[in-house]
């Protein structure tokens, strides 16, 4: 059987040591945090907890769910017309909800991240699926490592993260299409799309 080097995790693709099968992508992206609540964790605080309003009727594809205000979910909406931003809200419907959160790259917005990811965990939310955190750049250039190492932490509390790099245009309200966008955020956007609707594949590890 054919074999790859790259595995499928939350911050890209990564060279390993081991050789893999060549599986279909769906099969290689691996969830390399938590995957579904549990009982032991805590809801946070009242004051640190997301409002929840009622979409039905209203489902796209997938909902994006900024944790705090300014964090881009509008503008990651306007790249696919499947999607929708939640508006801050946690959005729920009969059916259920796929949820991607998004949160700036900086202690606050990381730690409103860390919020929203512990109220999932917690279990309040049922119907309410997170497939990852989009962590979207606050500024050009390569993050501090105790930003890095932190949303490190903070990715561990759902299934996937990725980085989202920085986009000038928006930064002076252009609309940008996919399309145009640098590789690493198109390269993001697909997985997330594969988070999204692929099967679940291999169990992480």
């Amino acid at each position: 059987m054919p074999v790859s080097k790259n595995r499928w995790v939350t911050l890209g693709a990564e060279t390993i040591d081991e050789p893999v099968p060549a599986l279909p992508k769906a099969q290689l992206f691996i969830p390399t945090g938590a995957t579904k609540p549990q009982r032991s964790v805590p809801q946070p605080d009242q004051a640190d907890r997301l409002p929840r309003r009622n979409v039905a009727g209203r489902e796209p594809g997938f909902w994006w769910l900024g944790v705090h205000g300014g964090a881009g979910e509008t503008s990651l909406a306007r790249l696919d017309k499947n999607t929708r931003a939640a508006e801050h809200h946690w959005p729920l419907a009969p059916a259920g909800s796929v949820v991607v959160l998004v949160a700036r790259s900086n202690v606050h917005g990381l730690r409103s991240a860390r919020s929203a990811a512990t109220e999932w965990a917690s279990g309040s939310l049922p119907g309410i699926r997170v497939a990852g955190l989009v962590v979207m750049a606050d500024a050009p250039g390569r993050l501090p490592k105790e930003i890095r190492d932190f949303a490190r932490v903070v990715g561990g509390g759902v299934p996937h993260m990725w980085h989202f790099p920085w986009v000038d245009g928006w930064r002076y309200g252009h609309d940008v299409a996919a399309k145009d966008l640098p590789k690493e955020a198109r390269t993001t956007l697909e997985q997330v799309h594969l988070a999204v609707t692929a099967p679940a594949g291999l169990t992480a590890q």
